[in-house]
């Protein structure tokens, strides 16, 4: 696929669609899904719509003790067990008990990340934003291909972001060993690998009938600003100086509920079968980046995170670092 064929299908949701909007006619009794991310943000709500509509739900958890209160209060069949994307030991823990659990796996949902955080090595000295949010999904979806492979028409999606924009991937310093280190490129260079990803996967689930897609599922204040202090978040104009959210985030920010949609959209819409590998937002196909637009920095797709090529390169480069690792 290229940025030609990210053409908007007409879902007939938008931006304030919610989770349960977009499966209100899903039934989803028989499907096994694995969330990670999924005991806080839109992560959490993701996991409740599903379970609402008969899934089974397994959540992978780093931190098992604020995982348990959340996952508790939820109707329906979910579980966990743990997992930490920075780990690739822990990854393939999980891997291994869920292939020991399961027959087949429906759905994917590669929603976890982490966001603009201080410089970090993960693994064998990966910058952490890229290592958690890219090579530690990457690791994941290969270990589980064939649980995928076995259910016709699986679906996997990664979550991207309209951060996309700030950073194409970084060929020749990924991991900023010869470059100073920009919180914000990084975060953005993880967001393009995200979207690239899920190109490259949609030509390898083809076979089994899968498709993979990427999604910006909107801006949402969320535990994913962790790392950002309240002075950023004021430069950035989402706080105003009182502290609390700004006119620009009322409007424009989603609540979790809206902000799962677009995840749940991708995973089930009836209309994306035939469009693999497509980035979507406001829960339908995202539009190329209309550059004339003075809001083009938060909608719209740019033409390098739908690149093929580049789609292709990332894939080779990922499997060479694991096997380094």
């Amino acid at each position: 696929m290229a940025v030609s064929d990210q053409i908007p299908t007409g879902s007939g949701f938008d931006a304030k669609s919610t989770g349960d909007d977009v499966l209100a006619d899903i039934d989803l009794a028989g499907k096994t899904a694995v969330v990670t991310g999924g005991y806080s943000g839109i992560g959490l709500e993701t996991v409740r719509s599903l379970a609402a509509k008969g899934a089974s739900v397994i959540v992978p958890v780093r931190s098992p003790e604020k995982a348990a209160p959340a996952l508790d209060g939820i109707k329906g069949d979910v579980s966990s067990a743990p997992m930490d994307l920075a780990d690739l030991a822990s990854v393939r823990g999980f891997t291994d008990s869920v292939a020991d659990r399961l027959g087949q796996l429906d759905l994917l949902i590669n929603n976890a990340g982490i966001m603009a955080c201080p410089e970090a090595r993960v693994g064998p000295g990966w910058e952490s934003q890229f290592g958690v949010n890219h090579l530690g999904h990457f690791a994941l979806t290969q270990a589980l291909m064939p649980l995928l492979g076995k259910s016709r028409g699986a679906r996997v999606v990664a979550l991207s972001s309209t951060a996309h924009k700030l950073s194409d991937i970084r060929w020749d310093d990924i991991q900023y060993r010869n470059t100073p280190y920009d919180k914000w490129q990084a975060y953005g260079q993880a967001k393009t690998a995200n979207a690239l990803f899920a190109n490259a996967l949609a030509r390898r689930l083809r076979d089994s009938g899968g498709l993979a897609f990427s999604v910006h599922p909107g801006g949402i204040f969320t535990p994913l600003q962790r790392h950002l202090p309240k002075e950023e978040m004021i430069a950035l104009g989402w706080l105003g100086e009182d502290g609390e959210p700004s006119e620009l985030a009322r409007k424009g920010f989603k609540t979790p509920e809206q902000g799962c949609s677009t995840t749940l959209w991708a995973a089930t819409a009836p209309g994306l079968a035939g469009k693999p590998g497509v980035y979507c937002e406001n829960a339908d196909i995202a539009a190329p980046t209309d550059t004339a637009s003075p809001m083009a920095r938060y909608g719209g797709v740019d033409a390098h995170a739908c690149s093929d090529e580049s789609a292709e390169r990332l894939w080779s480069v990922s499997e060479a670092l694991l096997a380094q690792a």
